[in-house]
């Protein structure tokens, strides 16, 4: 069986189309499965009304392509008061749990409509124009990998998707600490690569000392010796900063774990099950990441350390993955939730870079010690609220987790969230301590 294949050319408009509608089902498939009381969620600062979240991606799909416009005001949209409704920069997080939102039928009507009419519109698209269909569909991407949190935050079932069965764990990578030569290198995202967000533009020198970093993500069974050797308790592990969100907390294990006798339980969705040591730990914030660091004489990778390790062994310009420029084929990689969550830290020897990185892309984001900051002048695309309003209070994460879309994620793309943040599929691994 082939398992690799060409990156996909989103300048090819039915593969754009494609995708388009690809994320499109998943956005309607992603709740399909909840009770009309679950529907009415209770208000969580890290979630959004599934009703809410569903409206404003067919919103942000129609004003990007079909209403904006460079040099005059949008063109009105296809649904009565959709910008009072739907525009997340101008619509307070708080107040989306009070809105007069349309009958649930209208808004499929509505989202059906502007995808139909996004559709005509990329068929006369120019390639310049089409930049705004593909932030279409990552910002959608990137929407239902928030909609699955929502259903892991709310304890709700799983959706019923096509699953994949696990794959067999491959054996122990040949060295489990990779010892990289550091040196000059281009951090960030090249002029001539088909998309790239804000963030990641553009690459710029970087140089780097000599480091070590793990081959594998850390597991549940290593950070289970920090929680049971009393890591939550040892204030000497811990930054300022993240003792006082332990004590605030009163964290004693990670999100979503319990004890059940002598024996560690995690839940994933509305399920309790055995914790699964070989898989990576998940559901752990910065500070929890940077204590088991600390208490294991290890500490997080720097972004820049991250994104060279991800791409050594390769030559400049073949280096978008870590196992080079072809995408991998769906149960290859631990992407598009086809295991429907995370696989043993071990598994899936195909996604190693050359050096022996394992599963750098998938299966859990990856902290990194860097906030989230500009690179060398940045400077905002036409979604200025993407970036810019996050820098300097965010972390960075790299890599992707079990259900992020494989067309959106790449070595260089930038994920942030805030430091005390655990509701994401997000673990991390170490580096040698200098």
């Amino acid at each position: 069986m082939n398992t690799r294949l060409p990156v996909l050319d989103l300048n090819d408009i039915n593969q754009l189309r494609a995708a388009l509608l690809d994320t499109r089902e998943w956005t309607l498939a992603l709740y399909s499965h909840l009770t009309p009381m679950q529907w009415q969620v209770p208000y969580l600062t890290i979630i959004n009304p599934p009703r809410w979240e569903i409206g404003h991606v067919g919103w942000f799909q129609e004003y990007w392509c079909l209403r904006q416009r460079q040099d005059t005001a949008p063109l009105p949209s296809r649904l009565k008061n959709a910008d009072r409704l739907f525009d997340s920069r101008h619509v307070p997080h708080a107040e989306r749990w009070n809105l007069p939102l349309p009958k649930w039928e209208d808004l499929l009507r509505y989202l059906e409509t502007v995808l139909q009419d996004t559709f005509a519109a990329l068929d006369r698209s120019t390639p310049e124009e089409r930049y705004f269909f593909k932030l279409a569909l990552f910002h959608e991407d990137m929407h239902t990998e928030a909609m699955l949190m929502t259903l892991q935050t709310l304890g709700y079932p799983a959706p019923a998707m096509p699953s994949l069965s696990l794959p067999p764990v491959a054996a122990q990578p040949a060295v489990g600490e990779v010892f990289l030569a550091g040196g000059a290198f281009c951090l960030g995202t090249p002029p001539e690569q088909d998309f790239a967000f804000d963030n990641e533009k553009w690459a710029h020198p970087v140089t780097l000392p000599a480091f070590s970093v793990s081959s594998t993500t850390v597991t549940n069974k290593s950070f289970a010796d920090f929680v049971d050797a009393g890591g939550y308790h040892l204030r000497e592990f811990w930054s300022d900063t993240g003792w006082q969100w332990r004590e605030a907390q009163k964290a004693e294990f990670p999100r979503y774990w319990r004890k059940d006798g002598g024996s560690w339980l995690v839940r994933r969705f509305d399920q309790w099950r055995a914790l699964p040591e070989e898989e990576p730990i998940m559901h752990v914030n910065y500070h929890e990441a940077e204590a088991w660091c600390r208490w294991a004489g290890r500490r997080l990778p720097s972004e820049a350390e991250w994104e060279y390790a991800a791409r050594a062994g390769h030559k400049e310009g073949v280096d978008r993955y870590p196992w080079g420029n072809t995408r991998l084929s769906s149960g290859q990689t631990s992407l598009d939730n086809v295991f429907s969550g995370p696989v043993p830290a071990k598994a899936l020897a195909q996604t190693d870079s050359p050096t022996g990185l394992r599963q750098m892309i998938g299966n859990v984001w990856e902290w990194t010690s860097s906030p989230f900051a500009p690179y060398p002048g940045f400077i905002p695309d036409p979604y200025k609220e993407y970036s810019e309003p996050w820098f300097h209070t965010h972390q960075v994460m790299r890599g992707g987790s079990f259900c992020t879309r494989s067309r959106l994620v790449h070595n260089r793309f930038r994920n942030f969230y805030t430091p005390e943040r655990s509701d994401m599929f997000v673990g991390f691994r170490s580096c040698a301590t200098r």
